[in-house]
């Protein structure tokens, strides 16, 4: 019998808050890690593109190449497209896809790329090696992913201790692993991939915009996202508790001297040749 496909529910959805969190990502923010590996004529697949800032990145890096990004949301595909096409790029191409069961040959792609992707997912070994089956020998799987326990900030807030509480618990109820990023070699490990170098990044926010932004999109995401509806429909909160998280964000932002930091897991595998 064929293992089952994805059970996870995608705790975000594409709510205007969140897309605004996504439209931000750049591969010099969100793949640092993987850019020094990258050749003009490679072919990418960008798992998870959503609205395609990271894929237009990439497609701009390998110009005698090509990138197909593809997302399970058919929705967001378009924006996707969309975002390509202003920037010019005839190397990109867009899909509906599932990463637990690609609908490409083995050894396709030169390198397959998944940011943020791994703790969404039903079953992140599964996923992993489907991303090995269609690299090619001696290309490259880069994974990268936050891990909300290591989430830091500064002052202390009980808002977002309540808040950081709250979401991990709605991931996990939607079976999700929202501390991703400290479990990305050992998933890696099971998946038989090799050739494995861990590292990890941080996204900081500490400049009055930075803190607008971030403190301003999660308060929206709170309370009007899916997973707004998903923690009041699970049972893990109520409206005040919503309303009360969404405060403390916005407190935490006007702090002149708030502080936050987010840590992500990286992985670059090589296939063996």
């Amino acid at each position: 019998m064929p293992e089952p496909r994805e059970t996870a529910v995608y705790t975000h959805g594409h709510h205007e808050s969140v897309l605004r969190s996504h439209t931000w990502r750049t591969a010099a923010n969100s793949a640092a890690y993987l850019l020094p590996s990258l050749k003009p004529h490679m072919r990418i697949l960008d798992i998870g593109c959503g609205p395609g800032t990271i894929t237009a990145d990439l497609a701009e890096l390998v110009p005698d190449g090509r990138v197909t990004g593809v997302d399970r949301a058919p929705g967001i595909l378009e924006q996707a497209r969309a975002t390509a096409a202003g920037r010019g790029l005839a190397n990109a191409d867009f899909a509906v896809a599932d990463v637990h069961a690609l609908d490409y040959p083995d050894d396709t792609f030169g390198v397959v790329h998944a940011h943020q992707v791994l703790q969404h997912v039903g079953d992140p070994v599964r996923a992993l090696r489907e991303m090995k089956r269609v690299v090619r020998p001696g290309g490259l799987i880069a994974v990268r992913d936050a891990d909300y326990e290591a989430m830091t900030w500064y002052p202390a807030s009980e808002g977002l201790d309540a808040w950081l509480d709250l979401y991990r618990r709605v991931a996990r109820a939607n079976g999700g692993e929202p501390d991703a990023g400290r479990r990305l070699k050992a998933w890696a490990l099971r998946a038989g991939l090799t050739g494995i170098t861990a590292t990890s990044g941080t996204w900081t926010f500490a400049t009055p915009q930075e803190r607008a932004w971030w403190s301003g999109l999660w308060a929206d995401r709170t309370l009007a996202s899916a997973y707004a509806d998903r923690a009041v429909e699970g049972g893990h909160a109520d409206e005040a508790d919503l309303r009360g998280a969404a405060e403390a964000w916005r407190e935490w932002g006007a702090r002149e001297d708030g502080w936050f930091s987010v840590l992500h897991g990286e992985i670059l595998c090589r296939k063996e040749a």
